[in-house]
């Protein structure tokens, strides 16, 4: 098949693990894909994580053509040869956050879902500067916890539920292994999609989405109100072995 013009990637359990970096052989696919057509990463992540998971492993010659949408896609972030600037970012402000930390921390506390007992790694709500991130067993968990906490969303979707009455004007969303973020109103993938797609000058209907949740309440469904053509995988394995395809394929 084709290459199209543009590929937007989700970020954990699509090219890598939860907060876990890209192995070498993904960061060589994404290279050779690089060399050839642009390149988005789109993450409930902040953006230093992106730089932290993905960037750091790519060759500085091929970051030109890699844009990177951290906090749902409230930020766009462009390397410009010297150093990563933003296209636009929509921040929650310092004072904006101190509220909905309180607010979430209330309200998991009153609905018995934050249990203060209940061994953490880091802290629980983290400011990401464009979103508000609630994650359950901590920001720095490792894999297997994070894994058993929630599988079937059920907990993080009733919390989602008692929040989002309680956070008018904002986007609260189940997102990631153990988390909600929290962005500003109208703020999501589709929404950074929609910019990317501005700004490459490129048409929605000519990109390719590739992300892991795309079933029904999954954090990348948003993306498909766009137009998007899309690709669900199951994990990084599975990336792989579609973008070697894509790749072979093309010359």
């Amino acid at each position: 098949m084709p290459l199209p013009k543009a590929i937007v990637f989700d970020l954990d359990q699509t090219l890598s693990a939860s907060k876990v970096n890209i192995s070498p052989a993904m960061a060589g696919r994404l290279t050779a894909l690089l060399s050839r057509i642009p390149v988005a990463i789109t993450s409930g992540q902040k953006f230093e994580r992106l730089l932290e998971q993905v960037a750091a492993f790519l060759p500085t010659e091929a970051l030109a053509n890699l844009y990177l949408l951290p906090t749902s896609g409230a930020a766009l972030f462009t390397f410009d040869g010297a150093g990563w600037r933003p296209v636009y970012e929509e921040r929650i402000s310092d004072d904006e956050a101190r509220r909905i930390i309180s607010i979430v921390e209330k309200a998991g506390r009153e609905h018995g879902i934050i249990d203060d007992a209940q061994q953490t790694w880091g802290p629980r709500l983290e400011h990401r500067m464009n979103e508000v991130a609630y994650s359950g067993l901590g920001q720095n968990a490792p894999i297997g916890p994070k894994e058993a906490f929630d599988p079937d969303r059920a907990r993080r979707r009733a919390f989602r539920d008692v929040l989002i009455p309680l956070l008018p004007g904002y986007e609260v969303r189940v997102a990631g292994a153990t988390t909600i973020d929290i962005t500003k109103e109208g703020i999501d993938k589709a929404f950074g999609l929609r910019n990317l797609a501005t700004h490459l000058g490129i048409p929605i209907p000519d990109m390719l989405y590739i992300g892991d949740d795309l079933g029904p309440g999954g954090n990348d469904e948003v993306v498909i109100q766009t137009g998007i053509p899309t690709r669900a995988v199951r994990d990084p394995d599975d990336t792989a072995a579609y973008l070697d395809g894509l790749l072979g394929e093309t010359p």
